[in-house]
């Protein structure tokens, strides 16, 4: 189930937080272990049996991949990646048969967990005399060794597994707007001032009225066991050590309780949002973040619907080889290309709406911020609702692709927010996707933007070399963000601004580049079938 769940979790774990009462009847794993079957398939997690046949059908990742732990106790593997109270909040109680009786449990009825991936070998360069190629074991260097973002994907691509691999690195589509976000910030090229006094430079600001240490923040991505056993416990404790905010995420391995309790006494969160149609169980949850005092509250509305991840959808497919479904699929019960589809409609309202606007406004006094802007007229209508802020992004290229990235629809929306009569200090855009240098978190700074979001980086770095990892990511952003500052002729945040940075070619898409050397070199292209 771990290794399923990806998609499955992307899907279940976009309920809201409110509790259901389980069943009080107490079972015996023999009478579990009947129910064994596609049709009739119970699965045991944490001390529970669930009914999960009708639920099969319309996972995304495959029916087999639930079925297989038909009439087990799964926990073993389930536990890896997901929150312990996820199927409670997830499933109607009708659907939780009954407490299972641990004494019963024999170690025929644990499911095993897949063995540990293991680096592939590499192929050293064959010799001229050589008969054969040289395979050398991947070693993973010493974390001193990383000098840049680029440096923790590299090394997260070898030590993942390789369906969190895909998961993590997947776009939409053709990736096109992956990549773009990234190269988007190669687009706007520097305007340094000289002889400015740069003896000491100052990158401290304040994040929504929250000190930070420089113009970032921890943007918030799903399922962070994948990337390590600590998940978002680690993250929340490195965004304090590196003195950044982290935004919360709704779809997340560990509860919010665990999350919240992770947090040093004087620790400040954001959270993010996602909008279920049961609009009481999303009242519930905000009020439970108020209560243990989050600042802020990110509603994300650019995912009314999955988007097509293909790398991951491929990878998902070749992992567990081409009979994932069966006699199911053979006989056209399920429909995978819907399946995300039809279950992400039950987690996330893809009605909502600028008229649920107030509503959002009226259940929180948290400030309300909407992620996943595109556009300024967008914008402006936020700024006129009352909103806090916004965040420009694409999701991280992961929705609708050949959309512009958040650097490059920075521009129209402070245009348009200027001429509504916005401000800086009345409501904060902030941008995400693709940053990956200090250069990145200057441009964007320049451009108008509070700070700037890191998703995928910090995932990198928290698979790579756990909690230290993530701290020694911001401290390279920071040393890159100095010497740019210092540069470029800007002592402290205030002194950054629109003429330290030329835009003309931001938006034509037609300036040729250099050869990007570090995103081509970890840049995992997308293979049609023949190929794999």
């Amino acid at each position: 189930l771990a290794q399923a769940f990806p998609y499955c979790t992307a899907l279940i774990s976009l309920f809201s937080r409110c509790s259901t009462m389980a069943s009080d009847k107490v079972l015996s794993m023999e009478e579990v272990a009947k129910h064994n079957t596609k049709d009739d398939c119970w699965v045991v997690l944490y001390g529970k049996a669930y009914d999960l046949t009708k639920f099969a059908k319309v996972h995304p990742g495959g029916a087999k991949l639930i079925t297989d732990a038909a009439g087990m106790d799964a926990t073993a593997i389930f536990d890896p990646i997901h929150p312990k109270d996820i199927m409670d909040k997830l499933l109607k109680p009708s659907l939780t048969m009954g407490v299972v009786d641990a004494a019963t449990i024999k170690p025929e009825h644990v499911a095993k967990p897949p063995e540990a991936h293991k680096p592939k070998p590499k192929k050293k360069a064959v010799k001229a005399d050589a008969a054969e190629e040289e395979i050398e074991e991947f070693k993973k260097p010493p974390l001193a060794a990383m000098l840049n973002s680029f440096d923790f994907e590299s090394v997260a691509r070898e030590v993942m597994e390789p369906q969190a691999w895909g998961y993590y690195s997947s776009g939409g589509d053709d990736e096109i707007t992956l990549r773009d976000n990234h190269l988007a910030f190669q687009r706007i090229t520097m305007r340094p001032r000289i002889l400015v006094n740069v003896r000491e430079i100052d990158m401290t600001t304040k994040i929504l009225n929250v000190p930070a240490t420089l113009p970032l923040y921890f943007t918030a991505t799903a399922l962070a066991k994948l990337a390590h056993q600590e998940g978002e416990l680690a993250i929340v404790k490195a965004a304090k050590k590196a003195g950044v905010p982290y935004m919360l995420p709704t779809l997340s391995s560990y509860t919010l309780d665990e999350m919240l309790e992770a947090r040093a006494p004087d620790q400040v969160v954001f959270s993010q949002l996602y909008v279920n149609p049961e609009r009481s169980r999303t009242e519930e949850y905000v009020s439970k973040l108020e209560k243990a005092g989050v600042q802020a509250l990110f509603v994300t509305v650019d995912a009314p619907q999955l988007g097509r991840r293909e790398k991951d959808m491929r990878n998902k497919f070749t992992q567990q080889g081409s009979d994932v479904q069966g006699d199911d699929e053979d006989e056209g019960a399920v429909d995978r290309s819907q399946g995300a589809t039809r279950a992400i409609s039950s987690y996330i309202d893809p009605g909502l709406n600028w008229e649920d606007v107030p509503w959002l406004k009226k259940i929180t006094s948290m400030k309300v911020l909407l992620k996943g802007v595109q556009c300024g007229e967008d914008a402006v209508e936020a700024f006129k609702a009352g909103l806090a802020g916004c965040v420009l992004s694409n999701h991280g290229g992961r929705q609708l692709d050949t959309c512009r990235p958040g650097i490059e629809v920075l521009p129209e929306v402070m245009e348009a927010l200027k001429e509504a009569g916005a401000t800086k200090e009345n409501f904060a855009v902030f941008i995400d996707g693709g940053v990956r240098r200090g250069g990145d978190i200057f441009k964007a700074v320049a451009l108008g933007a509070q700070a700037c979001g890191v998703g995928r980086p910090v995932l990198y770095s928290l698979a790579s070399y756990g909690q230290n990892g993530i701290v020694r990511m911001v401290h390279m952003l920071q040393d890159e963000l100095q010497m740019v500052m210092r540069l470029a002729g800007t002592p402290n945040i205030p002194s950054i601004t629109e003429k330290h940075v030329i835009t003309t070619n931001l938006a034509d898409h037609i300036v040729p580049l250099p050869v990007d050397n570090l995103t081509m070199k970890t840049y995992q292209g997308l293979e049609p079938a023949a190929k794999l």
